[in-house]
């Protein structure tokens, strides 16, 4: 009868252990996949002149890899989407001052908008200040986005020169409720021609060159005009005017109240009324 029971035991033990190990195999499997995934996505990115690097420049490991893979961030289908782009040397605050404002909760915790920021492909972008920064999408597997955000770079050449990137914003302005640029990034809304016959602000001192190369925008004054809406058209100096273009449209979207409570999250108070 012992013997029964062990040889009994004995079968079981290899059965529920071959079966982990499958599902182990399985998990494990899927996982590769992903990675393979996104390893493909970086080693098609070949670094450029504006900066862009590689995996080879940066050694991701297996596990990094797998890391990034799991963490795309998750699209709720009940709320507005917001994409902001991405690419290399972008003006850091001009990026982080929508998803600042944006991310904040309502005051009873919950979740208003799905903030991502999309590049041309998954890839290491590297801002003007140095911050080391991944997309969560790419061109080609973006969600409609209720609104999109432009920002900018000192140089914007290869911006405007990027075929995928102009097309890319026209495609996306057919769906959206707003459309953004922060400081330079109303070049790229010029050279899409998005915007003719809008009111657009663009960086302190841009103006003028702006008008040149984009007749048909309607260029404010930006020595005396920090924020400008026309329809859907909202465009700021950038910089730190970038969070006056996001509360503008933070209050439209939400109401003023909710403007408020993420102000006091900001200490937007304590900046203004700073005297040293």
């Amino acid at each position: 009868m012992k013997h029964s029971l062990l040889i009994l035991l004995t079968v079981c033990t290899i059965f529920f252990g071959c079966s982990e190990q499958k599902k182990n195999e399985n998990i494990e499997q899927a996982t590769d996949e992903q990675t393979t995934s996104v390893a493909d996505s970086l080693a098609s990115c070949s670094p450029n002149q504006t900066g862009s690097y590689s995996q080879t420049d940066y050694n991701l490991s297996k596990e990094e890899l797998q890391s990034l893979a799991k963490n795309t961030k998750h699209i709720d289908s009940n709320l507005p989407t917001i994409g902001i782009l991405m690419y290399d040397k972008v003006l850091m605050t001009e990026l982080t001052a929508p998803m600042d404002v944006f991310a904040k909760h309502s005051e009873d915790g919950k979740q208003l908008f799905n903030v991502i920021t999309i590049a041309e492909k998954y890839d290491l972008f590297t801002s003007e200040e140095g911050l080391k920064m991944f997309p969560d999408y790419t061109f080609a597997n973006s969600p409609k986005l209720d609104i999109i955000i432009v920002p900018s770079a000192y140089d914007m050449t290869n911006q405007v020169k990027n075929k995928n990137l102009v097309d890319f914003i026209k495609v996306q302005n057919e769906n959206t409720d707003y459309t953004i640029s922060n400081c330079a990034g109303a070049t790229l809304i010029g050279e899409t021609g998005i915007a003719e016959g809008k009111k657009i602000v663009t960086w302190i001192g841009g103006g003028t060159e702006l008008q040149k190369n984009y007749p048909n925008l309607k260029v404010q004054d930006d020595s005396k005009i920090s924020f400008v809406e026309d329809g859907k058209f909202m465009s700021s100096n950038g910089n730190l005017a970038s969070y006056i273009s996001s509360l503008e449209l933070l209050e439209k979207l939400t109401n003023k109240k909710h403007r408020k409570f993420v102000e006091s999250y900001l200490y937007l108070d304590r900046l203004q009324q700073w005297k040293k």
